[in-house]
Order: C-alpha cells, then sequence, then structure tokens
C-alpha cells in the first residue's frame, strides 16, 4: 500500500515536472516570436547602409514639392464665380479702369491675365489674345515649378534602390570570399541590405510618380480655365459698348 501511494507522487511530480517544462518552452518560444514581431523600423532603416541617405533625402524633397505645389496650385484655383461677369459688364460700360482695379483685387492668374488683355484694349483682337496666352502661359509655368524635380526623384529612387540592392550582393560574395564561410547569417546580412533598400526607393518613387502626375492633373485643369478665360474674354471685347 505504501509502495503505491510513493509510485503515485513520483509519476504526479514527473507529470508535474513536465508541464512546467512544457509552459517554459511556451514562454520562452512567445518571447522569441514577440522579439521578432518587434522590429524597430529606424533600426531597419539604418541597416539598410550608406544608400538609405539619398533615398531618405528624395523622400524629404518629394514629400515638401508635394506640399508646397497642391496648396499653391489650389489657391491659383480660387477665381470669384462673378469675377468674368464683373469684368463684362465694366467692359460693355466702357468702365475700363473699374474693370483693371477688379483684376488688381483679385490676384489670381486668370486675373492677371484679364489684365494683361485690358491695358491692349485697342489693338487688334489677335494681339490681344497673344498677350493674353503669354502672361497664360507664364501663370502656367509657374504653377509647374518644381514638377520636373519631383519626376526625377520618382525616376532616381527606383534606381537608388537597386544600387542597394547590387550593394547587398557585393556584400555577401565579399564575406563569402574573406571568410571562406556560405553560412545562412552571411547571406541573410546581405540579403536584409538588399531587401530595405529595394522596398525604400521603390516607395520614394511610387509615392513620387502618384505625387508628380496628380499635380499635373491639377495643372491641366488650371490651363483649361486660362484657356476659357482669353475666349470668354475676347467674345466680351467683340460685344457692342453700351
Amino acid at each position: 500500500m505504501v509502495l503505491k501511494i510513493r509510485l503515485k507522487k513520483i509519476m504526479y511530480l514527473s507529470i508535474l515536472l513536465q508541464t512546467n517544462a512544457a509552459a517554459a518552452d511556451s514562454v520562452s518560444t512567445a518571447t522569441e516570436q514577440t522579439t521578432i514581431n518587434e522590429i524597430n523600423i529606424l533600426d531597419m532603416l539604418i541597416k539598410g547602409g550608406p544608400v538609405m541617405i539619398p533615398i531618405a533625402i528624395c523622400s524629404v524633397i518629394a514629400v515638401y514639392i508635394m506640399i508646397e505645389r497642391y496648396f499653391s496650385i489650389k489657391k491659383k484655383f480660387k477665381v470669384n464665380s462673378n469675377f468674368m461677369l464683373s469684368i463684362k459688364d465694366n467692359v460693355v460700360n466702357g468702365n475700363i479702369a473699374a474693370a483693371m482695379s477688379l483684376c488688381r483685387a483679385n490676384p489670381t492668374p486668370v486675373s492677371r491675365m484679364v489684365e494683361k488683355g485690358l491695358m491692349r484694349i485697342g489693338k487688334p483682337l489677335k494681339d490681344i489674345e497673344t498677350s493674353m496666352e503669354n502672361v497664360g502661359n507664364l501663370e502656367i509655368s509657374k504653377a509647374e515649378k518644381n514638377l520636373g524635380v519631383l519626376g526625377i526623384i520618382a525616376g532616381i529612387a527606383p534606381m537608388l534602390g537597386f544600387i542597394g540592392t547590387i550593394l547587398g550582393v557585393i556584400t555577401i560574395f565579399h564575406s563569402i570570399a574573406a571568410t571562406d564561410n556560405f553560412s545562412i547569417a552571411i547571406v541573410a546580412g546581405g540579403l536584409y541590405q538588399k531587401m530595405i533598400t529595394s522596398l525604400a526607393g521603390l516607395v520614394v518613387g511610387v509615392f513620387s510618380y502618384s505625387g508628380y502626375h496628380l499635380l499635373m492633373i491639377m495643372v491641366d485643369r488650371l490651363t483649361f480655365k486660362v484657356e476659357a478665360a482669353v475666349i470668354e474674354f475676347v467674345d466680351i471685347l467683340q460685344e457692342p459698348t453700351r
């Protein structure tokens, strides 16, 4: 009877030890998994190598240009819906001075273009139209300021990432040649750098490419408004004065 009791105690202790060991292994595995999952983004970017510096500079420039150009172009779209109607009333009534004052009070590409047309009243319509188109082209050029730089960044950022990829492959083979050791640790280090730079370059490139074309759509809409204003102003000049 005593022997049976002792055997039961031994079995219970054995089961308890096995349970504790399994629990410890589970905690250890969970801790390791948590450590793997909690990757520091900054550390990951730093491990991308020196190529990450120009990619980071490109990203900062791209963000600045996109924000600055967006608000600048959006501001140029702010034209009072009654602006051309007021211009028409003043021109038809022969009050050119009031029309020019209205243009100066609303500094937009359309108003500056109309003001140029008002200053040329009395000359042939073709000359008036040409002078207004010249001002319009100048305003469109101002709206497109730095968009070329954004387009360049969209092209070179992925190329910089590709350079980082090549450097990562070179690092792998250099380490293998120097140590004569083809291990997972050596290969993983180079691949890590390669993947980070490739990802960063592609992200900056896609972001810049999208921003460039979205801003160009806004510029195209502004161009349409400028051209419509030229046509409308020429039509106003062809109406008889009161």
